[in-house]
């Protein structure tokens, strides 16, 4: 079995006085004399997480006033332990908290994807998105789980729809933040060829021929369909795709 790892990204969808990655960081006038900055808990619970001590940011955090962001947060360090029954517990008080707070029933989504529950994991993205349809990161997190569920169809229109919102969803690399978006899946090569097919269909070039590119690398034996798909016809006069499939890909 083929794993990718559970990736925290970044969101501008939720902003609030926060920084957009939903940790605290001061703003600064560089005409101003400089001052002290006071530490607070949820200040204090960032620098953890950014230093990978989750336990520390746990209890930083929850000397913190109540709210939906901070049950979140907490949440997402328990969820970096693995601690997922812990990590739901907070998701679900943050849903609590606020309804309309998306992220947490996202998160939550996450738990349950985590747990093979794909059902339970579709309803959950289904609600985060009833409330941010536009959410890429969502959608993305959607489609998987149609992934593992072994339902191609659904999640070939769902990566299309998240790569119509942000071209680069799939290919997010940030370290800290509070929404969390899946990575983890089965059937790898049969990933990336369902990504390249959503990324040509969308006319993102660039990304498709690298979603080619990892497909047959990871074993995707069915090579034909790159040639005959009216999906991929965008790519035939490409010279690197001409290159990809003149070439027998070493299988990692």
């Amino acid at each position: 079995m083929l794993h990718l790892s559970l990736l925290i990204v970044t969101t501008l969808a939720f902003q609030t006085p926060q920084a957009a990655n939903g940790f605290s960081t001061p703003s600064v006038d560089a005409t101003a004399p400089a001052t002290p900055q006071t530490v607070t808990p949820e200040l204090r619970g960032d620098i953890f997480v950014a230093r990978k001590m989750y336990r520390e940011a746990v209890e930083a955090y929850k000397k913190a006033p109540e709210s939906a962001p901070m049950e979140n947060k907490i949440g997402v360090a328990y969820h970096q332990m693995l601690e997922l029954d812990q990590a739901r517990k907070h998701y679900e008080r943050a849903a609590k908290l606020d309804p309309q707070f998306a992220i947490a029933l996202n998160n939550l989504g996450t738990v349950y994807y985590a747990r093979k529950s794909y059902r339970r994991a579709i309803t959950e993205y289904k609600k985060a998105l009833a409330i941010a349809p536009n959410s890429a990161s969502f959608l993305s997190n959607l489609g998987t789980a149609y992934f593992a569920r072994k339902n191609y169809a659904l999640a070939a229109e769902t990566y299309q729809q998240a790569m119509a919102l942000d071209p680069e969803v799939f290919e997010r690399r940030s370290s800290q933040g509070v929404l969390l978006q899946e990575r983890t899946v089965e059937e790898r090569a049969k990933f990336d060829y369902y990504l390249a097919k959503a990324a040509a269909k969308q006319g993102h070039v660039d990304i498709a021929i690298m979603h080619v590119r990892k497909a047959l690398e990871e074993g995707f034996k069915d090579r034909d369909k790159f040639n005959k798909e009216p999906e991929f016809l965008v790519l035939q006069d490409n010279p690197e795709f001409k290159q990809i499939m003149a070439l027998e890909p070493k299988v990692l």
